[in-house]
Parts: C-alpha cells; sequence; structure tokens
C-alpha cells in the first residue's frame, strides 16, 4: 500500500533551498548567481518557485553547498506529483486493459 503525501506537504524545492540554504548561508542571489555561472534571473526564478530545479543546478548546489543532487531532485518531483494530484480528478483516463 502506498503512503499519500498531502499535498500541502510539498515544498517547492526552490523555495527550501532559499530558507534553509541560501540565506543562511548569507549570500545574494547576483553573487551565487555569479558563483554558479547563471543568470541572476534563472537562479531568482527558481529561488521564488517559479520554476522547476533542473538536474545540472541541482548539482551546481550540490557542489557549493554539500546538499545532494539526488535528493534536491526527488523534492521537486514529491512537489510535482502533489501539484499534479490536486486535479488529479480532472484527468479523465481509463486504465488501459492488454491481451494477454
Amino acid at each position: 500500500m502506498a503512503l499519500k503525501m498531502h499535498p500541502h506537504l510539498a515544498a517547492h524545492v526552490g523555495d527550501w533551498l532559499k530558507t534553509e540554504i541560501v540565506e543562511p548561508a548569507g549570500i545574494n542571489v547576483t553573487a551565487l548567481a555569479a558563483h554558479f555561472g547563471v543568470s541572476r534571473q534563472a537562479l531568482s526564478t527558481l529561488l521564488n518557485g517559479n520554476a522547476s530545479l533542473s538536474a545540472d543546478m541541482a548539482i551546481r548546489f550540490e557542489k557549493a553547498f554539500g546538499v545532494k543532487a539526488d535528493t534536491l531532485l526527488r523534492m521537486q518531483t514529491a512537489y510535482e506529483i502533489a501539484r499534479a494530484r490536486e486535479h488529479e480528478s480532472e484527468i479523465k483516463v481509463e486504465k488501459l486493459a492488454i491481451a494477454a
């Protein structure tokens, strides 16, 4: 039996990174973006929860802060599934009957 996570428990990984990693490190978005070699806009969009975490960006955080990229990507996936579950009833797909 699979456990269901309440959708409101899934945090956007960008928000988590901002509050738990970036802010406590005392580095601003502009400086971190320069360190990562990415645009300030791309990093800001992620940290404000308006973009998904890419594998490349996850590796940048892993290298800079030591948090595993795999863990960050699992957080991103959990968030996306939770958001999709919020409108699961609107997805009209029947179980596919496959001939044996």
